[in-house]
């Protein structure tokens, strides 16, 4: 990653650059209350406390820096910290650096808003440690059940409500939280590109037009544990073969339904012992497409080819989040667009706290070049220029707006 603090400005991805490096995956691990987030939150209250913005955590997990008085009809800025295990420096970061930087400079030019203005920092937006991508927003805006997602767990067995309150936070009190959105007039979510369209493009920025739908399940195969060296291969229930059909499987739906995205990227065995047949596997299941109709035929389509199969095990599949498809805001996404001279429009298959939000309030994205084309990597990238262009985005946005 460049050391941006030579140029002056974005400094702050250069100082949370070493902040939950992977030394095994590679990239960053950040997720939920664990040590790296929970530094990242001390990071992003220290910077924003040094603009002179008033930070709370609502009780949700989703933190707020309130450049004067909090109030209603807010413009609201920001993205998450959190990442993808991994995942890459700027999915995220560079949407929280760069509102944090747009303010500090309408401050320096002596800019004072005529309405409430925030960052707001999203509590486990990819859904790492938890399984449920976006949770603070979906819990903020009541897009899932709060008695639901109290009974959550990560892959230690820690549930979201234990994990809540060794945060400081009462888990009676996750779900909608009316007064916190009620107060925002306008949210705008800065994000890297996650795809190639604005290379192809050859355009630093566009807005957001909508977000496939896209959703996530749980594929279960239970099949009889053994001995790896005296079970014959004839007489195996095998979970594993069963799993491996049902990638494939995933493959063949995705490849047959045009425009349509599915992916198994992980995958976990019981017991998980090199010289014993599992007992049971279980596989995460990513499908987005077009439409919700489209999604959900690719879905059906993978579950029927996983009851065709032979393997003497038995699978289920579980819904564990869901998103239609969203369509951003017309008006505001033509509004900014032209402010910003006319800045291209570009769908997206990568959901997003400002998807979530949509339903309920007036929300618009701005995607920044990633000239690699790729995203929850470490080869996610973004130049300094076209950094630089996205804060002087928001700069003339906050003007606009405030």
């Amino acid at each position: 990653m460049p050391d941006l603090s030579a140029h002056g400005v974005l400094a702050g991805l250069d100082e949370i650059a070493g902040t939950g490096r992977d030394l095994r995956a590679g990239g960053y691990s950040r997720h939920l209350w664990q040590s790296a987030e929970l530094e990242l939150r001390d990071w992003f209250t220290e910077r924003a406390e040094r603009l002179g913005l008033a930070v709370d955590t609502d009780r949700n997990g989703n933190t707020w820096a309130w450049w004067g008085a909090p109030g209603p009809d807010a413009v609201v800025l920001g993205s998450h910290l959190d990442s993808v295990p991994g995942g890459g420096a700027y999915d995220g970061p560079l949407g929280v650096v760069s509102a944090l930087e747009a303010v500090a400079r309408l401050q320096a030019a002596g800019f004072v808003p005529g309405r409430p203005c925030a960052v707001l920092v999203f509590a486990e937006e990819e859904g790492s440690r938890f399984g449920v991508a976006c949770l603070g927003s979906r819990l903020l805006s009541g897009a899932i059940d709060a008695d639901v997602a109290r009974k959550l767990t990560d892959r230690s067995g820690i549930s979201l409500a234990e994990a809540a309150v060794t945060a400081g936070l009462d888990p009676a009190h996750l779900g909608p939280d009316q007064d916190a959105l009620g107060r925002i007039g306008i949210f705008l979510e800065l994000h890297v590109e996650q795809g190639r369209g604005l290379i192809d493009l050859g355009a630093p920025l566009a807005v957001a037009s909508s977000i496939l739908a896209h959703g996530r399940w749980r594929m279960s195969f239970t099949g009889q544990g053994n001995h790896a060296g005296a079970t014959l291969m004839a007489g195996r229930r095998d979970p594993m073969v069963a799993a491996a059909h049902a990638i494939l499987a995933v493959q063949e739906a995705a490849l047959a339904s045009t425009g349509a995205r599915a992916t198994v990227g992980r995958i976990e065995a019981v017991p998980g012992g090199t010289n014993v047949i599992p007992s049971a596997v279980t596989a995460w299941l990513d499908a987005r497409a077009e439409s919700d109709v489209e999604a959900r035929a690719v879905v059906a389509d993978i579950t029927g080819r996983l009851q065709a199969a032979h393997t003497g095990c038995t699978a289920t599949v579980v819904e564990e989040s869901w998103t239609g498809t969203v369509t951003f805001d017309p008006e505001l996404a033509a509004r900014l667009a032209l402010t910003l001279g006319g800045i291209p429009a570009l769908s997206t298959g990568a959901g997003h706290d400002a998807g979530v939000l949509a339903a309920r309030v007036p929300t618009a994205m701005l995607f920044v070049r990633n000239p690699t084309g790729i995203s929850h990597s470490p080869e996610e990238f973004a130049t300094l220029a076209d950094c630089l262009a996205g804060v002087e985005a928001l700069d003339t946005l906050l003007r606009e707006l405030l």
